[in-house]
């Protein structure tokens, strides 16, 4: 049977609607929580979120956040790229930045790292970085690597979009001009004005 053949009979025949996907046990967690905040069954949250594109199985940002998840678990808020390499200006030497959102009862220590560094990921042939962090209290305002991810990070994951809502509270306080971008020899860092 050749393709043609064969695309024309997968056509006729309506798909059964089943679908078997395995994963790393962190990422099947933080998907389940991320169902039950929405109020959805893990099955109708994974459709909806297959249905709506984003990050592909298989490309590097997928990888960072099965990486992620492997590392963090359910504890797992959100993941987004940021700097050079987000901004499409990497150097040779470049990597690529992940800022790693986590629940606030998850310490950040040297052992995320050291999980995250046992089995690496790379991107384009660059080394993914990964940055463990927790969202910033509630009207506090971004600090340097906050106001980086504001401007340029792309988010590919985000649980009850929670990491897209303070990046946007973040880019509001870049706008009117209370956080400024300067830099010294190269390097950007960030000063609070007013």
């Amino acid at each position: 049977m050749d393709d043609t053949t064969l695309s024309h009979h997968r056509s006729e025949v309506p798909p059964s609607g089943r679908f078997l996907l395995r994963i790393d046990p962190g990422l099947h967690a933080a998907l389940r929580k991320a169902a039950d905040r929405a109020g959805l069954s893990l099955n109708e949250y994974c459709a909806r979120k297959l249905a709506g594109g984003g990050v592909g199985l298989g490309d590097p940002g997928w990888q960072a956040v099965e990486r992620a998840a492997a590392v963090v678990g359910g504890a797992l808020i959100g993941l987004a790229v940021y700097g050079s390499w987000a901004r499409g200006e990497p150097m040779e030497t470049s990597d690529v930045d992940v800022l790693v959102v986590v629940e606030p009862s998850t310490p950040i220590t040297r052992g995320l790292y050291r999980r995250w560094d046992q089995e690496p990921v790379r991107w384009e042939g660059r080394s993914v970085e990964p940055h463990f962090v927790h969202l910033p209290s509630p009207g506090q305002g971004p600090t340097g690597t906050w106001a980086e991810v504001a401007l340029d990070g792309i988010v590919l994951l985000d649980r009850d979009l929670v990491l897209s809502r303070r990046l946007v509270e973040f880019r509001r306080r870049i706008l009117d001009g209370s956080m400024k971008r300067k830099e010294i020899h190269g390097q950007p860092y960030w000063v609070r004005e007013g």
